[in-house]
């Protein structure tokens, strides 16, 4: 096993278990709260976590692969999330937490399946202006992030 890619994926679950471990204790109230700054509730948040592995993964293994990430921007981000915010406003903690397992398990699998090479390998990413990047750093900026992220801002919005 791939010591940096284990340790990849192992931040990506830890990040995830802290987030499922708060989102579990929360009452509706909590899971209604509306995040300062963003609009979005912490069960839409929680939600968006999960629905977005798949797209942060394709997003790294675009690079993994050698190829560059073409016409994605962060307008288009911003977009994604508000259209996922409209859509799954009424959105359930069990509909969100098996979400956030089921998407987190499978990118922590695709991850621990790089090498070094894949993780080094770098290219063009328009959402950073065509700044040529690494497979880490997207994983790093993104899928290992995401929940760490997101579970600040929702203690934030809870004060937990």
């Amino acid at each position: 096993m791939n010591e940096r890619s284990n340790a990849l994926a192992d931040r990506l679950e830890q990040g995830v278990r802290t987030l499922i471990t708060l989102a579990s204790t929360l009452d509706d109230s909590d899971w209604r709260t509306p995040i300062p700054h963003d609009g979005r509730t912490v069960g839409v948040v929680v939600h968006h976590v999960g629905s977005m592995f798949p797209v942060e993964m394709e997003l790294a293994m675009t690079v993994a692969r050698g190829d560059a990430v073409v016409g994605l921007t962060w307008d288009t981000v911003h977009r994604m999330n508000a259209e996922h915010a409209g859509t799954n406003r009424g959105v359930t903690r069990e509909e969100a937490l098996d979400l956030l397992r089921r998407n987190s398990t499978e990118a922590a699998v695709a991850i621990r399946n790089l090498r070094d090479g894949d993780l080094d390998r770098a290219n063009a990413v328009s959402m950073y202006s065509d700044a040529i990047l690494t497979t880490q750093f997207l994983l790093e900026d993104h899928a290992v992030r995401h929940a760490f992220h997101h579970l600040a801002k929702i203690r934030g919005a809870l004060h937990k």
